[in-house]
């Protein structure tokens, strides 16, 4: 009997040490234990969210050729300029109604098009609230902006002075067209302020944040060129770009172009509390790349030459999610 009350004696000493050893461990909410089975809510909470929606693409394009000479031709007829691209496609017959105006560098051109469209949004994010101060969150955050396209017919458009002919003449040429496509990816790291007072959330209630931070862009360009124009078939510079097909007009590959930059970013929005844990989530995020350059490559890409890039380009996303802080 001895024995027996011994041995229950200890499983009641092992089990009331297991029961304090799990109080003590204070896993089960944030903040400090205080005693007496209380705990000190701090306000800091682990972060999760996921949003969607539509981004709006903007930028200025410049011209990156570098340098590029072309011959042109005038009509004695009507005037009209065109490359001798052009002109080496007429009859001779048709020929007698140019004169040779002179050559011109296409890399002084200005682009015909700014960029500015229209594509789709997704992201992610994982972080924390601050301890004592829950109104100050902490992210670490994923945004890609799908596929967006760029197309231009010309490329480059604008006055041009000839030299070389019998005197030099000021005309408008136009050079090449583009079919291309943007992917983009965005990491950055973010602050937000919640615009609410206390250590929790109120629920039921439109909470305004703003937010702001640095990130890392990886963007991927797809560019094929076509030579409308024919002003760049002829240059030897070029032929490496491309194939002749019959007509003696140069086929340029498709090319790819990866351009890494840093990427500043801006938020605004509001949540709504739906359960103490879970937030509704809409908000707008206007994220800035210096350049995004489009480049020529040769058959097995061991080869490339700017072409154009875009310039201070806005990322304008607004995106509908759901926020989770346990």
């Amino acid at each position: 009997m001895l024995i027996m009350k011994t041995k229950i004696a200890g499983l009641f000493t092992i089990i009331s040490c297991l029961c304090a050893g799990s109080a003590n461990a204070n896993w089960q909410y944030p903040g400090n234990y205080v005693g007496d089975g209380w705990y000190q809510d701090d306000g800091s909470r682990f972060v999760l969210s996921f949003r969607g929606g539509a981004s709006i693409m903007n930028g200025s394009i410049s011209n990156d050729v570098n340098s590029l000479t072309s011959n042109y031709y005038i009509s004695t007829v009507d005037g009209v300029v065109v490359s001798d691209g052009y002109y080496n496609s007429l009859t001779s017959t048709m020929q007698d109604d140019y004169t040779h105006a002179g050559f011109g560098d296409i890399a002084k051109l200005p682009a015909a098009k700014k960029l500015s469209n229209f594509s789709f949004a997704a992201g992610a994010s994982v972080g924390w609230t601050v301890q004592n101060a829950p109104q100050w969150r902490i992210e670490l955050g994923w945004d890609h902006i799908s596929e967006t396209e760029y197309n231009a017919a010309p490329l480059f458009s604008g006055d041009l002075t000839l030299e070389g002919g019998s005197t030099p003449v000021n005309v408008k040429v136009t050079s090449g067209g583009v079919n291309s496509t943007v992917n983009t990816d965005i990491i950055s790291a973010m602050a937000f302020y919640d615009f609410f007072d206390g250590l929790q959330k109120p629920l039921h209630q439109a909470i305004p944040y703003i937010g702001f931070g640095m990130g890392y862009a990886d963007i991927k360009t797809v560019t094929n060129l076509s030579d409308l124009y024919g002003d760049l078939s002829l240059s030897v510079d070029l032929q490496q770009y491309g194939t002749m097909d019959s007509n003696n007009v140069l086929q340029f590959y498709k090319s790819e172009k990866n351009t890494s930059n840093v990427a500043g970013v801006i938020a605004a929005g509001f949540s709504y509390g739906l359960a103490d844990n879970m937030f509704l989530d809409l908000g707008a995020r206007v994220m800035y790349v210096p350049k995004i350059k489009w480049a020529l490559s040769n058959s097995d890409g061991t080869k490339t030459r700017d072409w154009f890039s875009a310039k201070n380009v806005l990322y304008t996303n607004i995106m509908v999610g759901i926020r989770f802080e346990f």
